[in-house]
């Protein structure tokens, strides 16, 4: 079977949102390499990007899924996040781990639709982080 895992692309703040996404998660960030070990002759496919900004970044969710992003600074987009235009979704185990995710990941963001049990039978809610991420925040409840 493929797993299928996210690579999300940031303006320049990748390492304060992956730093914000261990402590929604708590999980440890396993990776997290910087635009200056790129080698010299690899610089020049990433211009704006200075040597402190992520390269990549890993953080483990579980065992089969990885939460994985990068800095990719284009002077023309400032401001502008490409993660904006897609939802993350996060299945969850209880109400109350699904209510403490969508808490934390609307915290200086935006509430689309707040926690509720949605007529297709799942505690449902969609919400923007404060770095432009959409997430939809689900728990299957009993019986479906």
């Amino acid at each position: 079977m493929a797993i299928v895992n996210t690579y999300l692309y940031f303006n320049g703040n990748c390492e304060k949102a992956f730093k914000f996404y261990q402590d929604v998660f708590q999980k440890e960030i396993t990776h997290m390499e910087r635009y200056k070990d790129v080698p010299e002759a690899a610089r020049q496919h990433f211009l704006d990007c200075k040597d402190e900004h992520i390269m990549h970044a890993t953080l483990p969710i579980s065992d089969e899924t990885f939460l994985m992003g990068a800095d990719v600074i284009d002077r023309n987009k400032k401001g502008q996040n490409a993660a904006a235009f897609f939802s993350l979704i996060v299945s969850t185990e209880s109400q109350e781990e699904a209510d403490r995710i969508f808490n934390t990941l609307s915290k200086e963001g935006t509430i689309k639709l707040p926690m509720a049990e949605q007529f297709w039978g799942s505690y449902y809610g969609i919400c923007m982080d404060q770095f432009g991420i959409n997430w939809k925040i689900s728990f299957a409840l009993e019986g479906n």
